[in-house]
């Protein structure tokens, strides 16, 4: 019985099998979808720490030289005298009403209560040739137009080189020849000068030959040649440049020898302007 049965099924079996191979048949092919690769993180530089980093080679230079400061004071040699202002017998001093020159407590002062009035001292010695001199002054009574100053190479009270300071903060050099002035330089700005009172400064002066150099406070001022005078006396100065008293105080006056032959001058002042007198009280 079960052979007839399977023997009657076979035939609907594979009637059954031919219409799925047919269904297949008629069906398109699968369209597969395409699957995205699965999403990655962003890959992280990482940077690795360079203990010691490479460096370039520098080019190697040759080594600088510093060029040598120029000596503004060469030749400085020993001292030729000190004066403390302890003898007043080395100095031309006076009194009187409108001016007084003295010497005491070290110090020489020279005092002015007269208008427009021109008051200066002489040392009595040495006589110097090439010397470098400095002295301390101070401004007790001064302003503007007052000046005051050092001589130098003094052949007479008409005869002298005059450094000349003034109260406005200026510094220049005049040439005192038979009482006639002769500018040899021009007024020059200065912070080393004390604007009026109270103040103080020291003045320098270089002197070999011709050639003239100047100082205040140790700081060069300016330098030049004049050939009219080769030697002299050392004095000090006061001027009133208007109506008001004038004092100065100069002390600590130094004196040394000085041994030295320039190589290349400081040119001579190619302009002399026509001399001029000022009135003046000789002590």
């Amino acid at each position: 019985m079960i052979r007839r049965m399977t023997h009657k099924l076979t035939p609907i079996c594979m009637a059954l099998c031919l219409l799925v191979l047919e269904a297949c048949a008629t069906l398109s092919p699968a369209q597969t979808t395409p699957t995205s690769p699965p999403a990655t993180e962003p890959a992280v530089a990482t940077l690795a720490t360079v203990w010691f980093p490479p460096t370039s080679t520098a080019t190697a230079r040759p080594p600088l030289t510093p060029s040598p400061t120029e000596e503004t004071r060469p030749g400085l040699g020993q001292a030729i005298t000190t004066d403390t202002f302890e003898n007043p017998a080395l100095w031309s001093v006076r009194e009187s009403d409108s001016s007084s020159v003295i010497v005491a407590n070290g110090r020489i002062t020279l005092a002015i209560s007269q208008p427009r009035l021109y008051l200066f001292s002489l040392r009595s010695e040495p006589l110097l040739t090439n010397f470098y001199a400095e002295i301390n002054a101070t401004t007790s009574l001064c302003q503007g137009p007052d000046e005051f100053g050092l001589l130098f190479r003094a052949q007479g009270t008409s005869d002298y080189y005059r450094l000349v300071l003034a109260c406005d903060r200026t510094v220049r050099l005049e040439r005192v020849q038979g009482g006639a002035i002769a500018l040899l330089q021009q007024r020059l700005p200065s912070g080393d000068v004390p604007p009026g009172s109270p103040g103080q400064v020291r003045i320098g002066v270089w002197a070999v030959g011709s050639e003239l150099r100047f100082f205040l406070n140790g700081h060069f001022q300016f330098g030049l040649n004049d050939p009219v005078y080769k030697f002299g006396t050392l004095g000090v100065f006061a001027r009133s440049g208007g109506e008001n008293a004038v004092t100065i105080t100069f002390s600590d006056l130094t004196i040394q020898d000085v041994t030295y032959l320039s190589p290349t001058p400081s040119p001579t002042p190619s302009k002399t302007p026509t001399p001029t007198r000022t009135p003046s009280v000789t002590p």
